[in-house]
């Protein structure tokens, strides 16, 4: 099998470091270019010297891509639109880690992000990369919409049971909170060891940009009441969604649900009932990991989703799905299972 010639673009952020350091050891792959809007010049290990032996020096972000089969764009929400264009129009095909492709509605994006989109254009040869529910579509695709963290912990739990009509649309509460990674390698007074150690907080209870994005791919019409919290923890995310069961619905029938639905998916896990996935089951692997408990008196269903941030959440997910557009393996170059401390 022939390797194929990747670039990344955005490589000092930490979604963007993680791609380079999964890339550098994918067995089909050659690390052929890396990009960013600053650090022009700077090798990968003089930026992270505990990504040792990568020497490649960065490329400024627009320069040329041409000897790329696939590039990674690990960049803000609103720059991944400005690169794209010259991207496909060299022959590349492109997983955007931002939003710029998330949503095929300009209007929605714009809503959302409160931004114009410049490359409406290309909406229509996009797809949303949550690789489990369009792998099919993916393996087609000239451009990626790689899913938000948040959303792929969420939609990975609340999409069997709206497809099934075991739940409720309405109502439905999803309590997220994130390692601090999440958040980005931006300098930021809240973001400080002073202000984060031994404390905990929520942050954006109203209009936070990942909203719309479950709303959209939950699999049902829903509108659901999304508060991301910050854990003084690096990275994970730990979603714990509350929603009421319709009437007649069994333990049993959650049990199938989950299990006809994820039985082979390799990077999805899930755990009998009462069994409640921890933080450290996901962090170090690109799996997703499902459990959940049942309030009888209530007819109550409160799910918990773990997964890493920066590996199911981001760049794991990534790679996962340019081994589908490649037609690789899926799990290749992937750690299925975190360390166990």
């Amino acid at each position: 099998m022939e390797k194929v010639k990747v670039g990344v673009i955005g490589v000092t952020g930490y979604a963007g470091a993680e791609l380079v350091r999964l890339l550098a050891m994918h067995p089909q792959v050659e690390l052929v270019k890396v990009g960013a809007r600053s650090a022009v010049g700077c090798r990968v290990d003089e930026l992270f010297p505990g990504l040792a032996g990568i020497k490649l020096a960065c490329s400024a972000a627009d320069d040329s891509y041409a000897e790329c089969d696939y590039v990674f764009l690990a960049l803000p929400h609103g720059v991944s639109m400005e690169y794209l264009p010259q991207l496909i129009k060299a022959g590349a095909r492109v997983i955007d880690l931002g939003a710029d492709f998330r949503f095929s509605d300009a209007a929605v994006y714009e809503r959302t992000y409160e931004a114009v989109h410049s490359a409406k254009d290309l909406l229509g040869m996009s797809v949303y990369g949550l690789t489990e529910y369009y792998r099919d579509a993916i393996r087609a695709a000239p451009i990626v919409g790689n899913p938000g963290c948040y959303p792929t912990a969420a939609i990975l739990a609340l999409r069997p049971l709206l497809a099934g009509g075991l739940v409720e649309k309405d109502g439905i509460i999803i309590d997220a909170k994130s390692g601090v990674s999440g958040a980005g390698r931006g300098l930021a007074q809240e973001r400080l060891l002073a202000e984060l150690n031994e404390n905990f907080r929520a942050y954006k209870p109203v209009g936070h940009r990942h909203t719309a994005e479950i709303n959209q791919y939950a699999g049902a019409e829903v509108a659901v009441t999304f508060t991301p919290h910050l854990l003084p923890v690096q990275r994970g995310i730990l979603a714990t969604c509350y929603l009421t069961l319709r009437p007649g619905v069994e333990v049993g029938d959650i049990v199938e649900a989950y299990a006809e639905r994820y039985a082979d998916e390799p990077f999805v896990h899930c755990h009998q009932p009462g069994v409640l996935p921890e933080l450290r089951w996901a962090v170090g692997s690109n799996s997703c990991h499902l459990g959940f408990a049942v309030d009888r008196s209530l007819r109550r269903l409160i799910v918990v989703a773990v997964l890493d941030n920066l590996l199911k959440g981001a760049a794991g997910q990534a790679v996962q799905n340019m081994n589908v557009m490649a037609g690789f393996p899926e799990t290749m170059g992937l750690p299925i299972n975190a360390p166990i401390v």
